[in-house]
């Protein structure tokens, strides 16, 4: 069986049980202090800026959160990297480091409705080893980390035993260059939708990634994907018991913004799906042909 990829990250990057169980208590912790300062903000913004592309919003909650969040990251762990959605990297990307979304359901927020998250998540070489996601909204706090296991405030969690897409509740984003570009997962999102109990957008990376694991949701696939969206999420899934992927099967890489995540059992269906999905003639990442489905 194939390690983990929060296993082999840990092991690489030669953390022993009680530094990952001081981590996961620091991103837990870090999360929930951002969650909190998200509430004292919700519904009362005092800002709302575009950051240039249509639907990309960051606010002053965003900017407030992410303060409290670095502050307390410095102080935990002064030797560690970060790289946050606002104000960039800083230090080195490669060795441990913090991936933050301080707001990770900004245009939710925006438009007050309650989908939204701190994600705090811990990477080395860029692959996911542990993380947290607090949903303040809910009073809920998903965390975990390696020889731990995953976790919803302090009840274990674990994804669901769904085997058959047709029994499946899925879900998904759409990336915020979908009107630019013709590598968008909307014919996808048809597929799908006609073959499962339903397919849900919730508007934020994390959450939805949280509610996988916790078997809220069977399975979670989407793309254009920043590694703060999705290094805590996948951490989570994959600690609950998950697997974790591309979109052809080939091993998840945080850098290419594309995951399909689901239960073990649910995987291979979905994968099986995407690939019936074709792409346009000489565009191997295009649209794809929405007409293929009767075929």
């Amino acid at each position: 069986m194939t390690d983990l990829i929060c296993t082999t990250a840990a092991r690489e990057a030669g953390l022993e049980q009680e530094d990952l169980r001081r981590l996961a208590s620091v991103a837990r912790s870090v999360a929930e202090a951002g969650g909190e300062e998200l509430m004292r903000h919700f519904g009362r913004l005092s800002s709302i800026e575009n950051k240039g592309r249509l639907g990309d919003l960051v606010t002053n909650a965003d900017l407030a959160a992410e303060q409290i969040v670095l502050a307390a990251l410095k102080e935990k762990t002064p030797d560690l990297a970060v790289l946050a959605e606002e104000s960039g990297a800083a230090g080195e990307q490669d060795g441990l480091r913090w991936c933050v979304d301080p707001l990770d359901g900004t245009t939710n927020f925006a438009h007050g409705y309650p989908f939204f998250a701190t994600s705090i998540g811990l990477t080395y070489n860029h692959q996911p080893i542990l993380g947290a996601v607090a949903i303040p909204f809910l009073n809920e706090t998903y965390w975990g980390a390696p020889g731990l296991g995953a976790f919803c405030n302090d009840a274990s969690i674990q994804v669901s035993t769904c085997r058959e897409l047709e029994d499946s509740l899925l879900v998904t984003g759409f990336a915020y260059d979908r009107h630019t570009r013709l590598d968008n997962n909307y014919a996808e999102f048809c597929w799908f939708t006609h073959r499962t109990h339903g397919v849900r957008r919730g508007g934020a990376a994390a959450v939805d990634l949280a509610f996988v694991a916790a078997g809220r949701q069977d399975g979670y696939w989407e793309r254009g994907l920043a590694p703060w969206d999705l290094a805590a999420g996948v951490a989570l899934v994959e600690l609950a018991g998950g697997r974790i992927s591309g979109y052809r099967n080939e091993p998840f890489e945080l850098r290419s913004g594309r995951v399909v995540a689901a239960g073990k059992a649910l995987h291979p269906a979905m994968i099986e799906v995407l690939a019936e999905v074709k792409p346009l003639p000489g565009d191997a990442f295009g649209a794809p042909e929405i007409t293929a489905m009767g075929s």
